[in-house]
């Protein structure tokens, strides 16, 4: 008998793999498609910790210092009923100096101390807004109010005083804080999804003038190419 052809080889079984999750895909005006969570930079109304911690130390530099130039009016009042006083012009020129040094030091110390303050706030409100947003993987009016709770009744409690004054800074600290934060949050949203609606608005006219003008180039090349090949 003839001997039987050999049986060909198995194929090797493939390696299981366990299965790709699918990326979260971010839709235009902040919403994520089914199998994603919503993060930081995709909610609505989100700001940046340190563009806004920067812009809280630049303000609280303008204020300070704002407010104790504007402090400095009545003793400038006074330094000049002293240099009218006399009419010796060394010490006239001696009280205008020292006038104009202590004024420029108690300027300086106001914008360095309210750049700090506001700074410090500004930093601690938006951190823990940010920490909330996290958590709880969505952006809305209860994060702002929680971080304003929050941030007014750690100040509170780092003020000075005895312990019962620290313990009813905090809670008014975070009454205060939540009530006006509330209101505030919900204003900012709905501006920020107004802004977020009137820019993809904006950009549809121009997206379809730019396919209009490709397909414009597109049909002229073609016929370019047609009087080529003829």
């Amino acid at each position: 008998m003839p001997a039987s052809a050999p049986s060909p080889p198995a194929e090797p079984t493939p390696p299981l793999t366990p299965p790709v999750s699918a990326a979260p895909v971010v839709q235009e005006g902040g919403e994520v498609e089914a199998g994603g969570t919503p993060s930081r930079s995709s909610a609505v109304g989100t700001v940046s910790w340190g563009t806004a911690t920067l812009v809280g130390v630049f303000a609280g530099l303008l204020y300070g210092g704002s407010k104790e130039a504007n402090a400095s009016v009545s003793k400038d009042a006074e330094v000049m009923l002293k240099m009218g006083s006399t009419t010796d012009k060394r010490e006239q020129y001696r009280l205008m100096r020292d006038a104009m040094e202590k004024r420029f030091i108690r300027v300086a110390k106001g914008s360095i101390v309210g750049g700090v303050r506001l700074g410090m706030f500004t930093a601690t409100f938006f951190g823990i807004q940010n920490l909330l947003i996290d958590n709880r993987g969505v952006h809305d009016v209860f994060n702002i109010a929680g971080a304003g709770s929050a941030t007014a009744a750690a100040f509170g409690l780092i003020l000075p005083g005895s312990l019962m004054w620290r313990a009813r800074n905090v809670l008014v600290g975070s009454a205060l804080g939540a009530g006006i934060c509330l209101p505030l949050g919900w204003i900012q949203l709905k501006l920020a999804e107004k802004a977020n609606l009137e820019i993809a608005s904006s950009k549809s006219p121009d997206l379809a003038e730019e396919q209009g003008n490709r397909s414009r180039v597109g049909a002229a090349i073609e016929r370019l190419e047609g009087s080529l090949k003829k």
